[in-house]
């Protein structure tokens, strides 16, 4: 039987990245949740690599056989001191929604010039594989903070992050155009190219 991709998240829009971006590898490509999967990794990694290595050899032990890839993302804000940084999803609260995380974050950037509103999203992309060995990527987009939310295609702090050379936002951009361009689309082809190799 050919082994099965799991990908390590609940999150839909990220899935639909994912398998755009993985779709010539010839695997199946499903989610904890349509593997029947249903634990709580605790992240308690100090940077992205860590946490994604955890949550990928964790459902490892309850998935034998698969390939197992995991990521952690986040946005690094260098005036905040590359906040929220791993705590990206869990900034302000767990439950708080991106409207209030991205509004939270222009305020307080208020008054902040375009020089020092540089920030990045990074994406740790890491795999299990079923003989035991782990590999981990990093992929980064570079731009800024804009001065308000604009843009419908992206989630999460998509709305905010403006790219100067694009003079738009990610959550602006063609689901194609930021898959080529984006953080998760440069580490997933990143370890395309090893899982190639492996199987």
């Amino acid at each position: 039987m050919e082994p099965k991709i799991i990908f390590a998240t609940g999150n839909e829009n990220k899935m639909k990245e994912i398998r755009m971006i993985l779709a010539d590898l010839g695997m199946p490509i499903i989610s904890m949740k349509e593997a029947g999967i249903d634990i709580d990794v605790v992240e308690d990694g100090t940077t992205f690599e860590e946490n994604a290595v955890i949550k990928a050899t964790e459902i490892a032990k309850v998935a034998p056989g698969c390939i197992i890839l995991a990521d952690d993302s986040g946005l690094e804000i260098d005036y905040l001191n590359k906040e929220p940084g791993i705590y990206s999803a869990r900034y302000a609260g767990v439950d708080t929604s991106y409207e209030i995380k991205n509004n939270l974050l222009l305020k307080r950037l208020e008054g902040v010039p375009d020089e020092k509103r540089t920030a990045r999203f990074v994406c740790a992309v890491a795999a299990a594989f079923p003989d035991g060995s782990t590999e981990v990527v990093r992929g980064t987009i570079e731009g800024i903070i804009g001065y308000e939310i604009v843009g419908e295609n992206g989630f999460g702090y998509d709305p905010i992050f403006f790219l100067p050379e694009y003079g738009c936002t990610t959550a602006e951009l063609s689901p194609e155009k930021k898959n080529e361009l984006s953080h998760r689309g440069k580490a997933l082809r990143a370890m395309r190219v090893i899982m190639e190799k492996k199987i």
